[in-house]
């Protein structure tokens, strides 16, 4: 069970990683006028890849049971993509910072998800540690 958790734990970080691409191509098309279609593609996938960290965190938590600092970095994905979506504040209205936020928050999701996905790599033996 405990390799079984692993397993979706290392999973769900590549699909967060593939999701923040998916949603940085939808929306920069969105924004250079491919319609609305694009921004529906945004937000589905903002949507699963959301569900997608949190399911991510919970591979965490049965497969690296006790090891709490693994635990702490795959728990840091769904709060700061929670954070992230908090951070979308009025898109109607011109001048606002906040959504700027939104966007930042998206690279610190992809780059945890990224070094999640190592970390997955390396716990399955998908990669051999480095010679010290």
């Amino acid at each position: 069970m405990k390799r079984a958790a692993i397993w979706i734990y290392f999973v769900g970080a590549v699909l967060v990683v593939i999701g923040v691409f998916l949603q940085a191509f939808s929306i920069t098309a969105y924004v250079r006028g491919a319609g609305s279609g694009a921004l529906d593609m945004h937000q589905t996938v903002g949507g699963i890849t959301h569900i997608i960290e949190v399911v991510t965190f919970l591979g965490a938590l049965v497969g690296f049971w006790g090891a709490w600092k693994r635990v702490g970095f795959a728990f840091a994905l769904p709060v700061i993509g929670t954070i992230q979506l908090a951070a979308i504040g009025d898109t109607d209205t011109n001048g606002g910072w906040v959504t700027g936020l939104h966007g930042l928050l998206a690279l610190v999701v992809l780059v945890l998800a990224a070094m999640l996905t190592h970390d997955g790599m390396r716990a399955l033996g998908l990669r051999r540690p480095r010679a010290t």
